[in-house]
């Protein structure tokens, strides 16, 4: 039976390198469903597609030809037979994306892609980080979990991982994305039966430690019991 590690949290809060770096040591598969969202939004805007019309991007839907890799070793995101795995993190991207996550029907089709993924799993468990994973992607998994940290924190590691973006900017864009999702779904506060990790204290490891350290104390109880 594969292990489900669901893993949610505000932008900024390391959930995508902390989820792989987990995955990795875990030997468990990696889903970052927000690279879907974003490969969406540039296949959106190579094909002039109006993101602010929600008719014309769910009529996309159907020919949106998506794949992910979900090893955390050979991650690639292709969006028929390109690359976009360096494109989708561009900053027109980043504009352009919670527009699009906000259509209900988008984000239908998206949860039912990642529960196919999920099922189809060959490795002995799966990290899936995002925003909605705990609640609507994957409630029913074996370990649950909220990534979060104190704004500045957040802000100050993400203006790191953006070369020739000012503080000021990455700040205001942090700020802006986070309250524009936070419309969509609850990501800043831990549900019923999710474990919230904050890492404003922690480096990188102790965070990748904590989440490992986590997975294998609840899924050793729950092998106890069964």
């Amino acid at each position: 039976m594969t292990v489900v590690v669901a893993l949610d949290g505000p932008a900024g809060s390391g959930k995508s390198s902390v989820s792989k770096a987990a995955a990795r040591v875990l030997g468990f598969a990696y889903l970052d469903t927000g690279a879907a969202y974003r490969a969406l939004a540039w296949r959106c805007l190579e094909e002039g597609i109006d993101t602010h019309g929600p008719a014309d991007v769910i009529e996309s839907l159907p020919s949106f030809e998506f794949e992910i890799g979900t090893d955390p070793d050979g991650y690639v995101v292709r969006v028929g037979s390109e690359d976009v795995t360096a494109d989708i993190r561009e900053p027109r991207i980043s504009a352009t994306v919670s527009a699009i996550a906000r259509i209900p029907e988008v984000r239908q089709y998206l949860v039912d892609l990642f529960r196919s993924i999920i099922s189809g799993t060959e490795r002995p468990g799966i990290v899936v980080e995002g925003r909605d994973i705990t609640t609507v992607v994957a409630p029913d998994a074996d370990v649950r979990i909220l990534l979060t940290a104190a704004e500045e924190v957040r802000m100050a590691r993400r203006s790191a991982e953006l070369s020739g973006v000012s503080a000021e900017t990455t700040a205001r864009e942090l700020s802006s994305r986070d309250a524009k999702d936070s419309q969509v779904v609850d990501f800043m506060n831990a549900a019923d039966g999710v474990t919230t990790i904050d890492s404003t204290d922690l480096d990188f490891e102790a965070t990748v430690a904590s989440v490992v350290a986590l997975v294998r104390s609840t899924t050793a109880t729950s092998a106890q019991h069964t």
